[in-house]
């Protein structure tokens, strides 16, 4: 019996080796395949690019209310934040934010942090300054999910309510940014003052 079987092992451990140009179905190492646009004999149309099957609906294809789900409403940038919000909704964004935005535009949203210092191709733009601070949800909301610029899409990485919940951060840093000390309420003021010293 062990004569036997040493002999098979080494055939089985043979076999896994794809060292030749035929086809590997095991590995699929040299599996045929077509390239982009590239004719097939396959298909009646002569094409080996497939449509999708009707009724089926991309992955990157966002579902819902536009205004919710892309940042517009008729060919235009919503102005406002269209979900609602909440005090968990703004944790939720600072959260997300911390993660994936601050490391290029800083905690504060202004632009500086490590990663922008050392981008000497185009600094990150800061979140509470102009013109930032001039653009509607709906396109803060585009940038996050298709990217911009140098800026890659984290559309993949935050979802549609995640999103909303980052603009909506967003814009609570641009408020604390553009209060001034005497503008705040006499207790808050206060308080301020008391952390300051």
């Amino acid at each position: 019996m062990k004569n036997v079987t040493l002999p098979c092992a080494l055939l089985v451990l043979a076999s896994c080796n794809n060292s030749g140009d035929g086809m590997d179905f095991e590995r699929m190492v040299n599996q045929a395949r077509y390239e982009y646009y590239e004719p097939s004999e396959y298909f009646s149309d002569g094409r080996a690019m497939r449509e999708p099957p009707e009724g089926t609906v991309p992955a990157d294809r966002a579902l819902g209310e536009p205004r919710v789900a892309r940042g517009e409403e008729g060919g235009q940038y919503v102005e406002t934040i269209p979900v609602p919000l909440s005090r968990a909704t703004l944790e939720v964004g600072r959260s997300r934010f911390e993660t994936m935005c601050a490391p290029c535009h800083g905690v504060l949203g202004d632009g500086v942090s490590v990663v922008a210092h050392n981008m000497t191709l185009r600094k990150p733009p800061s979140l509470v300054a102009s013109p930032v601070t001039e653009l509607p949800a709906g396109r803060v909301y585009q940038v996050i999910a298709n990217g911009y610029g140098l800026m890659p899409s984290y559309g993949q990485e935050l979802g549609v309510a995640d999103r909303w919940a980052v603009v909506a951060y967003v814009r609570a840093l641009q408020v604390h940014a553009g209060v001034p000390l005497d503008g705040l309420p006499a207790q808050v003021r206060q308080r301020a003052l008391e952390e300051l010293q």
